[in-house]
């Protein structure tokens, strides 16, 4: 009896000051992740990040939520900073399935940052290519669909980009463009190559007598079109003239960008 209770009070007398330690790294810890992401959230609202985000159509996926692009980026921190205080914590007691867990998963964190940091980069772009696409061809017709087709390429490009970052593009994006790529083929191979010869000869003959009609509008509208400069100048006047007039953009030219023909300065 006297062994047992000896090896039970060396057991508390070993454990209690890890506790002790644990819970000091916890609560350290907490507070340096608060502060960090209070100072993070400041300093990316200071430089003006969350219009930069927002030209990529990050606005509308966030436009129910109560955070902003910032709020975000902090968020993410806050856990980041959190898990390695976790990992720290637990590591107090040596050994252990949760330091191993949470190893696997601060090992996988910079693929998770370079695929979010893609992902933002790949809608900005697309942001930019459907707004010039589209005030290039605005007359057309299907000026707006070839503008959205082109912004969905590259938007695509950048999630597959953020897929194998990650490590799941071969299991994932592979067999969707394969998937893809082989009905594609099959519709030219058996509709155009086969029985729809004729019907497609004549759909095609329609398309080059349009194409030759609407080439003289497009050479039209790629001229009196804003240049890329004049664009890049009247989006950052308009989003400078919505921080601070509250958003309010002008009736009379809600686009900001100078009407086709108009004299350039």
């Amino acid at each position: 009896m006297d062994d047992a209770l000896q090896q039970m009070w060396n057991t508390v007398a070993t454990f209690v000051p890890k506790l002790v330690v644990f819970l000091v790294i916890l609560i350290v810890g907490w507070i340096i992740a608060k502060l960090l992401a209070k100072a993070v959230n400041a300093v990316l609202e200071r430089v003006g990040f969350d219009r930069a985000v927002e030209r990529g159509g990050v606005r509308k996926a966030l436009a129910k939520s109560k955070y902003d692009p910032s709020d975000v980026v902090a968020k993410l921190v806050y856990y980041a900073v959190l898990l390695f205080v976790l990992q720290a914590a637990f590591g107090v007691f040596g050994p252990n399935p949760i330091s191993t867990l949470l190893t696997q998963i601060i090992t996988f964190l910079p693929a998770l940052v370079v695929a979010i940091v893609i992902v933002v980069i790949a809608a900005a772009i697309a942001a930019v290519v459907r707004e010039l696409i589209s005030n290039t061809l605005g007359g057309l017709s299907y000026g707006r669909v070839l503008a959205t087709i082109a912004s969905v390429f590259v938007l695509g490009l950048g999630v597959i980009a953020a897929l194998n970052q990650v490590g799941i593009a071969t299991t994932v994006t592979t067999p969707i463009l394969v998937a893809v790529l082989a009905t594609v083929g099959g519709i030219l191979v058996v509709g155009v190559g086969g029985g729809l010869i004729d019907p497609m000869r004549d759909r095609w003959r329609q398309w080059l007598a349009t194409a030759e009609v609407e080439s003289a509008v497009v050479r039209q509208q790629v001229r009196s079109a804003p240049s890329a400069a004049d664009q890049v100048r009247a989006t950052a006047g308009r989003l400078q003239g919505q921080d601070e007039n509250g958003g309010h953009v002008d009736a009379g030219n809600p686009t900001g960008y100078p009407a086709p023909g108009a004299t350039r300065l």
